[in-house]
Protein backbone atom coordinates (compact mmCIF):
# COMPACT_ATOMS: atom_id res chain seq x y z
CA UNK A 1 0.00 0.00 0.00
CA UNK A 2 1.84 3.21 -0.80
CA UNK A 3 1.03 5.69 2.16
CA UNK A 4 3.24 9.03 2.76
CA UNK A 5 5.81 8.75 5.11
CA UNK A 6 3.94 12.08 6.54
CA UNK A 7 0.28 12.26 7.29
CA UNK A 8 -1.14 15.33 5.68
CA UNK A 9 -3.50 17.56 7.91
CA UNK A 10 -6.94 17.80 7.10
CA UNK A 11 -10.51 16.54 7.63
CA UNK A 12 -11.47 13.01 6.96
CA UNK A 13 -15.11 12.52 6.59
CA UNK A 14 -16.41 8.77 7.70
CA UNK A 15 -19.24 6.97 7.47
CA UNK A 16 -19.37 5.50 11.00
CA UNK A 17 -20.40 1.78 11.23
CA UNK A 18 -23.17 1.09 14.02
CA UNK A 19 -22.20 -0.17 17.10
CA UNK A 20 -18.47 2.11 17.25
CA UNK A 21 -18.40 4.85 19.06
CA UNK A 22 -17.20 8.23 18.21
CA UNK A 23 -13.64 7.23 20.37
CA UNK A 24 -13.45 3.89 18.58
CA UNK A 25 -13.76 5.58 14.89
CA UNK A 26 -10.91 8.16 16.45
CA UNK A 27 -8.65 4.94 18.18
CA UNK A 28 -8.97 2.84 14.53
CA UNK A 29 -8.21 6.30 12.82
CA UNK A 30 -5.12 6.50 14.59
CA UNK A 31 -3.67 3.27 13.32
CA UNK A 32 -4.91 4.17 9.55
CA UNK A 33 -2.97 7.42 9.46
CA UNK A 34 -0.16 6.69 11.54
CA UNK A 35 -0.30 9.14 14.26
CA UNK A 36 -1.55 10.33 17.61
CA UNK A 37 -3.08 13.33 16.47
CA UNK A 38 -6.83 12.74 15.37
CA UNK A 39 -9.84 13.81 17.03
CA UNK A 40 -13.80 14.36 15.73
CA UNK A 41 -16.31 17.07 15.66
CA UNK A 42 -19.27 16.24 17.46
CA UNK A 43 -20.56 13.03 18.90
CA UNK A 44 -22.17 10.32 17.21
CA UNK A 45 -24.24 7.69 19.37
CA UNK A 46 -23.34 3.86 19.61
CA UNK A 47 -26.16 3.26 17.52
CA UNK A 48 -26.23 6.16 14.90
CA UNK A 49 -24.26 5.73 11.31
CA UNK A 50 -23.37 8.39 8.87
CA UNK A 51 -21.11 11.24 8.98
CA UNK A 52 -18.67 11.79 11.67
CA UNK A 53 -16.17 14.51 10.86
CA UNK A 54 -12.20 13.69 12.07
CA UNK A 55 -9.65 15.91 12.19
CA UNK A 56 -5.75 14.60 11.40
CA UNK A 57 -2.51 16.49 12.43
CA UNK A 58 -3.34 20.48 12.78
CA UNK A 59 -6.96 19.94 11.26
CA UNK A 60 -7.44 18.86 14.73
CA UNK A 61 -7.67 22.93 15.65
CA UNK A 62 -10.32 23.12 13.40
CA UNK A 63 -12.47 20.67 15.08
CA UNK A 64 -13.86 22.92 18.02
CA UNK A 65 -15.59 25.47 15.10
CA UNK A 66 -16.84 22.44 13.03
CA UNK A 67 -18.67 21.23 15.75
CA UNK A 68 -20.61 24.29 16.30
CA UNK A 69 -22.45 23.66 12.68
CA UNK A 70 -26.08 22.38 11.31
CA UNK A 71 -26.60 18.55 11.27
CA UNK A 72 -28.80 16.63 8.85
CA UNK A 73 -30.24 13.19 10.09
CA UNK A 74 -32.31 10.59 8.86
CA UNK A 75 -34.40 8.31 11.84
CA UNK A 76 -36.74 6.05 12.45
CA UNK A 77 -39.14 7.09 15.54
CA UNK A 78 -41.09 3.90 17.11
CA UNK A 79 -44.19 5.66 18.79
CA UNK A 80 -46.29 3.25 21.74
CA UNK A 81 -42.82 2.46 23.60
CA UNK A 82 -40.83 4.24 25.74
CA UNK A 83 -36.72 2.94 26.62
CA UNK A 84 -34.68 3.58 29.54
CA UNK A 85 -32.29 5.85 26.71
CA UNK A 86 -34.89 7.04 24.68
CA UNK A 87 -33.68 5.05 22.13
CA UNK A 88 -33.19 1.31 20.83
CA UNK A 89 -30.14 0.55 22.81
CA UNK A 90 -31.95 0.80 26.21
CA UNK A 91 -34.57 -1.21 27.98
CA UNK A 92 -38.28 -0.93 27.13
CA UNK A 93 -39.70 0.76 30.38
CA UNK A 94 -43.22 1.47 28.77
CA UNK A 95 -45.60 0.46 26.10
CA UNK A 96 -48.90 1.72 24.96
CA UNK A 97 -51.25 1.11 21.56
CA UNK A 98 -50.41 3.72 18.90
CA UNK A 99 -52.60 2.45 16.43
CA UNK A 100 -54.83 5.38 17.08
CA UNK A 101 -52.52 8.20 16.57
CA UNK A 102 -53.89 10.11 13.40
CA UNK A 103 -51.62 11.47 11.01
CA UNK A 104 -53.04 15.23 12.06
CA UNK A 105 -51.62 14.30 15.46
CA UNK A 106 -48.80 13.72 14.69
CA UNK A 107 -47.69 16.37 12.43
CA UNK A 108 -49.44 18.78 15.24
CA UNK A 109 -46.52 17.20 17.36
CA UNK A 110 -43.61 17.76 15.33
CA UNK A 111 -45.11 21.13 14.89
CA UNK A 112 -44.53 21.99 18.58
CA UNK A 113 -40.75 20.28 18.10
CA UNK A 114 -39.85 22.53 14.89
CA UNK A 115 -37.93 26.12 15.76
CA UNK A 116 -36.82 27.60 18.89
CA UNK A 117 -37.33 25.00 21.01
CA UNK A 118 -35.70 24.01 24.98
CA UNK A 119 -34.90 20.60 24.95
CA UNK A 120 -34.28 18.13 27.67
CA UNK A 121 -31.03 16.08 26.59
CA UNK A 122 -31.72 12.52 27.51
CA UNK A 123 -30.55 11.37 30.93
CA UNK A 124 -28.08 8.52 29.41
CA UNK A 125 -26.10 10.94 27.62
CA UNK A 126 -22.81 12.68 27.74
CA UNK A 127 -23.48 15.74 29.40
CA UNK A 128 -21.80 16.26 32.79
CA UNK A 129 -23.98 17.43 36.00
CA UNK A 130 -21.62 18.93 38.49
CA UNK A 131 -18.55 17.51 36.60
CA UNK A 132 -20.30 14.04 36.71
CA UNK A 133 -21.51 12.65 33.52
CA UNK A 134 -24.86 11.62 33.01
CA UNK A 135 -25.18 8.17 31.86
CA UNK A 136 -23.39 7.26 34.79
CA UNK A 137 -25.49 8.76 36.95
CA UNK A 138 -28.16 7.42 35.52
CA UNK A 139 -26.76 3.81 35.59
CA UNK A 140 -25.90 4.38 39.79
CA UNK A 141 -30.14 4.89 39.89
CA UNK A 142 -29.42 8.23 40.64
CA UNK A 143 -32.34 10.52 40.64
CA UNK A 144 -31.49 13.95 39.20
CA UNK A 145 -32.49 16.55 36.48
CA UNK A 146 -30.72 18.03 33.55
CA UNK A 147 -31.97 21.08 32.90
CA UNK A 148 -33.53 22.70 29.18
CA UNK A 149 -30.92 24.00 26.63
CA UNK A 150 -31.93 26.20 23.83
CA UNK A 151 -31.85 24.67 20.54
CA UNK A 152 -33.03 24.82 16.75
CA UNK A 153 -35.04 22.55 14.54
CA UNK A 154 -35.14 24.36 11.39
CA UNK A 155 -36.46 20.96 9.34
CA UNK A 156 -38.90 18.06 10.87
CA UNK A 157 -40.43 15.97 8.24
CA UNK A 158 -42.16 12.78 8.18
CA UNK A 159 -41.61 10.60 5.09
CA UNK A 160 -43.35 7.35 5.66
CA UNK A 161 -45.81 6.28 8.47
CA UNK A 162 -45.78 2.21 9.41
CA UNK A 163 -47.99 0.00 11.58
CA UNK A 164 -45.85 -1.78 13.02
CA UNK A 165 -46.30 -4.84 15.95
CA UNK A 166 -44.02 -4.71 18.63
CA UNK A 167 -42.09 -8.07 20.53
CA UNK A 168 -44.57 -7.53 22.93
CA UNK A 169 -47.35 -7.32 21.22
CA UNK A 170 -47.62 -3.83 21.47
CA UNK A 171 -49.73 -1.79 18.26
CA UNK A 172 -46.59 0.73 17.25
CA UNK A 173 -46.59 3.01 14.70
CA UNK A 174 -43.09 3.85 12.90
CA UNK A 175 -41.79 7.47 11.92
CA UNK A 176 -39.48 7.46 9.18
CA UNK A 177 -38.29 11.15 9.72
CA UNK A 178 -35.89 13.59 8.39
CA UNK A 179 -34.04 16.44 11.24
CA UNK A 180 -32.18 19.03 10.25
CA UNK A 181 -31.18 21.23 13.58
CA UNK A 182 -28.48 23.01 15.53
CA UNK A 183 -25.13 21.62 17.16
CA UNK A 184 -26.41 19.69 20.56
CA UNK A 185 -29.69 18.52 19.71
CA UNK A 186 -30.54 15.24 20.71
CA UNK A 187 -32.71 13.64 17.66
CA UNK A 188 -33.52 10.69 20.78
CA UNK A 189 -34.82 13.35 23.15
CA UNK A 190 -37.30 14.65 19.87
CA UNK A 191 -38.50 10.75 19.48
CA UNK A 192 -39.12 10.51 23.74
CA UNK A 193 -40.81 14.46 23.35
CA UNK A 194 -43.08 13.59 20.22
CA UNK A 195 -44.48 10.19 22.17
CA UNK A 196 -44.92 11.93 25.12
CA UNK A 197 -46.86 14.83 23.82
CA UNK A 198 -48.96 12.17 21.98
CA UNK A 199 -49.75 10.12 24.98
CA UNK A 200 -48.14 6.60 24.00
CA UNK A 201 -44.29 7.37 24.21
CA UNK A 202 -42.06 6.98 21.65
CA UNK A 203 -37.95 6.32 21.23
CA UNK A 204 -35.32 6.42 18.86
CA UNK A 205 -34.80 2.88 16.87
CA UNK A 206 -32.55 3.89 13.75
CA UNK A 207 -30.66 6.94 12.97
CA UNK A 208 -28.13 8.16 10.02
CA UNK A 209 -26.73 11.84 10.10
CA UNK A 210 -26.35 12.71 6.47
CA UNK A 211 -24.52 16.10 6.89
CA UNK A 212 -22.54 18.39 9.18
CA UNK A 213 -22.02 21.93 8.13
CA UNK A 214 -21.25 21.42 4.14
CA UNK A 215 -19.86 17.40 4.83
CA UNK A 216 -22.37 15.54 3.18
CA UNK A 217 -22.64 11.44 2.89
CA UNK A 218 -21.60 11.06 -0.52
CA UNK A 219 -17.85 12.43 1.07
CA UNK A 220 -17.95 9.84 3.54
CA UNK A 221 -15.96 7.10 3.42
CA UNK A 222 -16.45 3.92 5.72
CA UNK A 223 -13.31 2.86 7.80
CA UNK A 224 -12.58 -0.29 5.39
CA UNK A 225 -11.94 2.23 2.41
CA UNK A 226 -10.13 4.53 4.36
CA UNK A 227 -7.99 1.10 5.55
CA UNK A 228 -7.67 0.87 1.91
CA UNK A 229 -6.86 3.91 0.87
CA UNK A 230 -6.60 6.62 2.98
CA UNK A 231 -8.58 9.82 1.82
CA UNK A 232 -7.81 13.65 3.52
CA UNK A 233 -9.81 16.59 2.54
CA UNK A 234 -6.75 19.34 2.13
CA UNK A 235 -6.98 21.62 5.43
CA UNK A 236 -7.49 24.73 3.27
CA UNK A 237 -10.21 23.06 0.88
CA UNK A 238 -11.90 22.36 4.37
CA UNK A 239 -11.27 25.61 5.71
CA UNK A 240 -12.98 27.15 2.80
CA UNK A 241 -16.25 25.11 3.05
CA UNK A 242 -16.99 25.39 5.67
CA UNK A 243 -15.99 29.24 6.73
CA UNK A 244 -16.37 32.39 5.31
CA UNK A 245 -13.30 33.28 3.51
CA UNK A 246 -11.24 36.75 3.96
CA UNK A 247 -8.67 36.79 1.22
CA UNK A 248 -5.60 39.19 2.25
CA UNK A 249 -2.61 40.51 0.46
CA UNK A 250 0.63 39.23 1.68
CA UNK A 251 1.80 42.41 3.61
CA UNK A 252 -1.40 41.22 5.88
CA UNK A 253 -0.86 38.01 6.05
CA UNK A 254 2.76 38.77 6.91
CA UNK A 255 1.54 40.90 9.99
CA UNK A 256 -1.50 38.62 10.98
CA UNK A 257 1.54 35.64 11.36
CA UNK A 258 3.26 37.88 13.54
CA UNK A 259 0.34 37.71 15.52
CA UNK A 260 -0.54 41.96 14.62
CA UNK A 261 -4.58 42.23 14.91
CA UNK A 262 -5.90 43.33 11.02
CA UNK A 263 -8.76 45.67 10.35
CA UNK A 264 -12.03 43.84 9.41
CA UNK A 265 -14.13 44.16 6.65
CA UNK A 266 -17.39 45.42 8.56
CA UNK A 267 -18.71 42.24 6.03
CA UNK A 268 -17.18 39.90 8.42
CA UNK A 269 -18.63 41.41 11.64
CA UNK A 270 -21.04 39.05 13.54
CA UNK A 271 -20.16 35.88 11.28
CA UNK A 272 -18.20 34.02 13.58
CA UNK A 273 -15.00 32.32 12.55
CA UNK A 274 -13.54 32.86 9.10
CA UNK A 275 -10.52 31.54 7.27
CA UNK A 276 -8.06 33.88 5.93
CA UNK A 277 -5.90 32.40 2.95
CA UNK A 278 -2.93 34.54 1.74
CA UNK A 279 -2.38 34.97 -2.35
CA UNK A 280 -1.00 32.04 -2.91
CA UNK A 281 -4.13 30.26 -1.23
CA UNK A 282 -2.48 28.90 1.63
CA UNK A 283 -4.96 28.95 4.70
CA UNK A 284 -3.13 31.01 7.26
CA UNK A 285 -6.03 31.17 10.38
CA UNK A 286 -9.17 31.03 11.67
CA UNK A 287 -10.24 34.58 13.18
CA UNK A 288 -13.58 36.47 14.20
CA UNK A 289 -13.94 39.80 14.28
CA UNK A 290 -14.10 41.39 17.68
CA UNK A 291 -14.76 45.77 17.86
CA UNK A 292 -13.65 46.07 13.61
CA UNK A 293 -9.70 43.80 14.63
CA UNK A 294 -9.19 39.96 13.82
CA UNK A 295 -9.20 37.75 16.92
CA UNK A 296 -6.87 34.59 16.12
CA UNK A 297 -9.05 31.88 17.34
CA UNK A 298 -6.11 29.07 15.48
CA UNK A 299 -3.04 30.01 13.33
CA UNK A 300 -2.10 27.09 10.61
CA UNK A 301 0.29 29.27 8.56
Amino acid sequence: MNRKSTTPDGLVIVDKPSGFTSHDVVAKMRGIARTRRVGHAGTLDPMATGVLVLGVEKATKLLGHLALTEKEYLGTIRLGQTTLTDDAEGEITGSADASKVTREAVDAGIAKLSGDIMQVPSKVSAIKIDGVRSYKRAREGEEFEIPARPVRISSFAVYDVRDAVAADGTPVMDLVVSVVCSSGTYIRALARDLGADLGVGGHLTALRRTRVGPYKLDSAKTLDQLQQELTVMPIAEAAAAAFPRWDVDAKRARLLLNGVRLEMPDAYAGRGAVAVFDPEGRFLALVEEQKGKAKSLAVFG
